[in-house]
């Protein structure tokens, strides 16, 4: 069986059991795209604008008030985002700028589509969100700006805080990925590096009535760390941001530990707070998270006769102990029942991290996902096991993969401890044909897994999830 969302998916599916694996992945990628979420949750009706959010709630826009609509936009699927929701609004819209990877050629778009980079913020995200904060700064009391917001952003709206040069984002950015700190503690730092960040954009865009739509790549759906906030009032503190750095021992580059520092002895102006004027009249909405995934994996595997359990949607920490622990649940499945009983799959999603040890100087290719599957694949011991984990965004870490698959017999254990000492999981993975490549996807609600558990007996007959009628493709929900 063959499908568009993966690449040499007849080399990696092995058995029935990866199939389903394999299907659940795409399933939740497919339900978090832009089209799709927008499709479900905005609504036009006249001059009204009904835009539902994943909590249930519903937030309602008199489009009749405004003179203009303006759109502005962040992250690796913001021109997604910001593409669907202009298709809604129709010739409503009256330009802005929207920042992202790759841009696709948007001469039909009615907003500027700009170019930016991720993990690593470069020149041309810095000329792009300089775009940006000229439209917020034009905005006026009778404007609309709709701001789309996705994971990526705080690397690809690049705006340095005076001072600080895109040379010296870089270097930050560099040690912050490398240090194993929480998305939330990173973003702490970055906030109080940048001249948008922390709430600062809707302090540019005042008096303009400003909703932001995000797409959520965060665990808890906290939109003060979405994209690093920029519309969100800020909550931290640039004594918080040299606290992560002491904490995590960055070697922040000399200008940017000189601005913290000033900033904690309040020579530089604090990020916004919710008391800042600019948030009488902003307001933000998640449209999907990590959790419209995983739902959407779940029926797929309910569809093919499995017991589907999310056993959790906020996996946080260490990528390989995060493995370990599915492991031991997949494990628990086929010893004892619990969580649940076979044929099952186990869903999780959140984001894990990897702290670069001192014994990888040079580390290899690969990111969470893969360092997840190749730690499980070591504690595996059931031959009736899959376990498939992927960055939704099709990014894993630093390769060009997605994540991988693996079951008892993937990996040998000799292979796989020098592959994870040095950080080189993805390459490990692709000798073993078991690295999944999706290329970007077109959105990003971080990790999800599957853990597929089935009975030995069942892995090769294909009893379990091949119905013909139920063929792969994608759950939009």
């Amino acid at each position: 069986m063959t499908d568009s969302r993966f690449a040499d998916r007849a080399t990696i599916e092995r058995t029935p059991a990866h199939a389903t694996a394999l299907d659940c992945l795409a399933a939740g990628i497919d339900a978090a795209l832009p089209a799709s979420v927008v499709d479900d949750a905005v609504a036009v009706e006249g001059d009204r604008l009904s835009i539902a959010a994943v909590d249930g709630t519903t937030t309602s826009v008199d489009l009749g008030a405004y003179d203009r609509v303006v759109f502005l936009g962040a992250g690796k699927a913001a021109d997604a985002l910001a593409s669907a929701l202009a298709k809604r609004l129709g010739e409503r819209v009256d330009g802005g700028a929207v920042v992202t990877t790759d841009p696709a050629d948007a001469a039909g778009e009615p907003f500027a589509v700009l170019p930016g980079d991720h993990p690593r913020p470069t020149a041309r995200g810095a000329e792009s969100a300089t775009r940006v904060r000229e439209v917020a700064e034009a905005a006026g009391e009778r404007d609309l700006v709709l701001v789309a917001l996705t994971g990526g952003g705080s690397a690809i709206l690049t705006a340095p805080a005076e001072g600080i040069s895109v040379a010296g984002l870089r270097e930050l950015t560099d040690e912050l990925l490398a240090s194993g700190a929480a998305i939330e503690e990173m973003n702490a730092v970055r906030k109080h590096c940048s001249a948008v960040k922390g709430g600062r954009l809707a302090a540019l865009a005042a008096p303009a009535r400003v909703v932001t739509l995000a797409v959520s790549d965060v665990v808890g759906d906290d939109l003060a760390v979405v994209a690093s906030g920029p519309t969100t009032p800020d909550p931290t503190t640039f004594a918080d941001a040299v606290d992560v750095a002491e904490r995590y021992d960055l070697d922040l580059p000399s200008a940017v530990d000189t601005h913290l520092r000033a900033g904690v002895a309040g020579k530089r102006p604090e990020t916004p707070t919710a008391s800042h004027p600019a948030f009488d009249r902003a307001s933000g909405i998640v449209l999907a998270n990590g959790e419209t995934a995983l739902a959407a994996a779940a029926r797929t595997a309910e569809r093919r006769g499995y017991d589907a359990t999310i056993v959790a949607a906020d996996v946080e920490g260490d990528a390989g102990t995060a493995g370990r622990e599915h492991a031991a649940l997949a494990e628990e499945c086929v010893d004892t029942g619990e969580p649940a009983s076979p044929p099952a799959v186990l869903l999780s999603g959140g984001e894990t991290t990897v702290r670069l040890s001192e014994l990888s100087t040079e580390p290899g290719v690969g990111g969470p996902n893969a360092e997840f599957v190749v730690r499980a694949g070591l504690a595996l011991d059931h031959d009736g096991v899959v376990v498939a984990a992927v960055d939704t965004d099709g990014i894993d870490g630093a390769s060009d993969a997605a994540g991988g698959i693996v079951d008892a017999g993937t990996l040998t254990d000799e292979a796989a401890r020098e592959a994870l000492a040095r950080h080189d999981a993805a390459s490990l993975l692709a000798d073993a044909d078991a690295l999944i490549r999706t290329g970007p996807t077109g959105t990003n609600v971080n990790d999800l897994r599957a853990v597929v558990v089935v009975e030995p007996d069942v892995v090769e007959s294909g009893t379990i999830g091949d119905d013909p009628t139920d063929a792969p493709g994608p759950d939009v929900g």
